[in-house]
């Protein structure tokens, strides 16, 4: 059974002059991102085999803060922020080789929300910055369809 780990990347400046995939952490979310790498690390149930990246400099920093030792791959799509995209990507997976048990998707809101929300019809009303949502899934990647996934775990930072 495929897990699939959605996460929001960590709280980020917001400044004039600055491309909004430009915007780095704020001392926040470096705090934030470090604390859910903890959490996957201790769990040891939740430490993914391969990570999709949304380029951002936001996700790539929240990454790096996480300490994972996972193959990643940095996606533009991701950073398009459609929710339908990322189910393609999640659907890629199966090709790889070898195959994940485990994947962490880092992206943004509103298209991560709707993705949990998509896969589980169970997301919660808000996803705030690096909440992270573990979905177990029925079959393999390739067949990831809407409505099959189960919610077992949602985090925030507050918790």
């Amino acid at each position: 059974m495929p897990t699939l780990i959605v996460l929001r990347h960590a709280k980020a400046a917001a400044g004039p002059g600055l491309a909004d995939i430009e915007r780095p952490l704020t001392e926040r979310g470096r705090r934030d991102a470090a604390a859910a790498g903890e959490w996957l690390r201790a769990d040891g149930r939740t430490v993914p085999g391969l990570v999709l990246c949304s380029t951002a400099v936001r996700t790539r920093e929240t990454l790096g803060l996480l300490a994972l030792d996972a193959e990643v791959s940095h996606e533009p799509r991701i950073y398009g922020n459609d929710a339908d995209d990322l189910l393609a990507l999640i659907r890629e997976t199966a090709a790889r080789e070898p195959e994940p048990r485990m994947l962490l998707l880092i992206g943004h809101n509103p298209s991560v929300h709707q993705l949990v929300h998509d896969l589980t019809g169970n997301a919660p009303d808000s996803f705030p910055t690096c909440a992270l949502a573990v979905v177990e899934l029925p079959g393999d990647w390739a067949g990831v369809r809407r409505g099959t996934g189960e919610l077992v775990t949602f985090r925030t930072p507050k918790d």
